[in-house]
């Protein structure tokens, strides 16, 4: 009997098939398209998003008997934005991806309300999140508001999407961990909260159901597989990650280097609030017990080595950017802040840019592919340096892409001055939506069936006035990025 996981993430989807032992019995992955209409905007085709998890999906099963599938679980980009028709099932515009930008102004005009929805939220202000998006739909595509207060649209996350496909629109749900993405959501009573619609201008008939994140919530059409199969586990991708790294315990904290990096800590059974800015989110529901993190984002890192590999052609794969750096032992003095989007925590600066300092004649393509790995691990260390102010870390379990790129690893363990722990877990978003999924239907019936891997394990191993020079060196060169495009976006 088998697990299906759907892992829809920014720049693919993927579908993997686990055992009873949470081994991987198939894979397969497709990448979409991405679309940058604007400077600033990032969208995604809504169908393609469908159509690609959906080939994925089946190309994972092919190799089974299909009455061996016990149950699907789903971990998903998080804060980005769909809408579509309830009847017809057709968006009525791209999806606003979580990176994209365009809705800076709006969270700026509700900045008097900042602290208000905070309290109720975990989060910042910031155009990152989903509620600010769906307003900026409502307002820019025709007919839309007055549609939404009718009840003829529906909003959802990747999730939602999905399990709207998956049912053929017989399900409009979210779960909590995604719910909490919104900035709609208030994290304490774990539902939509009135105060917050009215303020986004969001109208209530347009949201899913909220969920827990395992338990049964629908069946796929007969089509789509051969026979229904229950939809039994939704997280996020980062909390699912969490999940999938054996964090269940408070204290226990994990980093996922993907498009994005994505630090968190799980905090229990109480939400704690930042002093720094980072994030206090749920981390899932299961059954009537809720349990909190906080979240430290950043929103460029293996984005950037796509840049070098697509942008600049300097690599033909983002595993040479580990044999590159390595040709040379340090940067040679150069930073790269790969602000593209803007800069997450702790210091959440909307117009911030990516930028380049320190350029001799000197400088070559190796010292810029390591400086691109240090600025991945530089924003990094800036989420460490925050949350230890709100608690403590001792080490750092990690998984993603870049997780398995040694140099990377090693810079994180000495600009953070912390252990790195690479767990035998390289597929852990997609394994905790398993997890949670088989929690859902009784395939597993507790988390003690769960066993902890063998890691790779590493540590600090730079002297601290060289982690302090090469920290200052960083913050300078932030200073240059921030605020870059103030002007350029008001």
């Amino acid at each position: 009997m088998y697990i299906l996981a759907l892992d829809q993430g920014t720049t693919s989807s993927r579908a993997i098939l686990f055992n009873r032992q949470g081994q991987i019995e198939a894979l397969a992955q497709r990448e979409f398209t991405q679309h940058f209409p604007k400077l600033g905007w990032v969208e995604h085709d809504p169908q393609e998003i469908w159509t690609s998890q959906l080939a994925v999906a089946r190309e994972a099963l092919s190799g089974i008997d299909i009455s061996q599938l016990t149950a699907i679980g789903i971990a998903n980009q998080r804060e980005t934005t769909l809408v579509w028709d309830r009847r017809t099932g057709q968006p009525i515009a791209p999806a606003i991806v979580w990176q994209d930008r365009r809705t800076a102004a709006i969270c700026a005009d509700l900045a008097p309300h900042a602290d208000r929805i905070r309290q109720k939220t975990g989060l910042v202000l910031d155009a990152y999140f989903s509620g600010s998006k769906i307003r900026w739909l409502l307002d820019h595509v025709p007919d839309a508001r007055p549609r939404a207060e009718a009840g003829e649209l529906a909003f959802g996350t990747v999730d939602t999407w999905l399990v709207w496909q998956l049912t053929a629109g017989r399900s409009h749900i979210t779960d909590l961990s995604n719910a909490s993405r919104t900035l709609l959501c208030n994290i304490k009573e774990g539902d939509w909260d009135d105060e917050l619609l009215e303020l986004f201008s969001v109208p209530h008939p347009l949201l899913p159901q909220v969920r827990t994140s395992s338990e049964i919530y629908g069946e796929t059409s007969p089509e789509l597989f051969g026979r229904p199969v229950p939809i039994s586990g939704i997280a996020g991708d980062q909390q699912a990650a969490l999940f999938g790294q054996h964090c269940t315990l408070p204290g226990l904290a994990k980093n996922t280097y993907g498009t994005g990096c994505f630090l968190l800590l799980n905090t229990g059974e109480q939400p704690v609030f930042s002093r720094r800015d980072m994030l206090t989110t749920v981390a899932w529901k299961i059954g009537d017990k809720t349990t909190y993190a906080l979240e430290g984002s950043v929103f460029v890192a293996g984005a950037c080595i796509q840049w070098l590999r697509d942008g600049l052609g300097l690599i033909d794969s983002a595993a040479e950017s580990e044999t590159l750096a390595n040709s040379v032992n340090d940067t040679d003095g150069l930073y790269l802040v790969p602000a593209f989007t803007g800069l997450g925590a702790p210091h959440w600066d909307p117009h911030a840019r990516g930028t380049l300092v320190g350029i001799t004649r000197g400088s070559n393509a190796a010292h810029l592919a390591r400086a691109a790995l240090e600025g991945i691990a530089h924003q990094v260390a800036d989420v460490i340096e925050a949350m230890r102010l709100d608690g403590t870390l001792a080490e750092l379990r990690v998984d993603g892409g870049g997780a398995q790129n040694d140099l990377l690893m090693q810079l994180q363990a000495d600009l953070g001055n912390i252990p790195v722990l690479r767990t035998g877990i390289t597929e852990a978003t997609a394994l905790g939506a398993a997890y949670l999924a088989g929690l859902g239907v009784e395939y597993w019936q507790d988390l003690e069936e769960f066993t902890n891997p063998q890691t790779t394990r590493f540590e600090p191993s730079l002297s601290a006035a060289t982690v302090r020079t090469k920290r200052r060196g960083w913050q300078r060169a932030l200073g240059r990025a921030k605020d870059w495009a103030q002007e350029e976006d008001s």
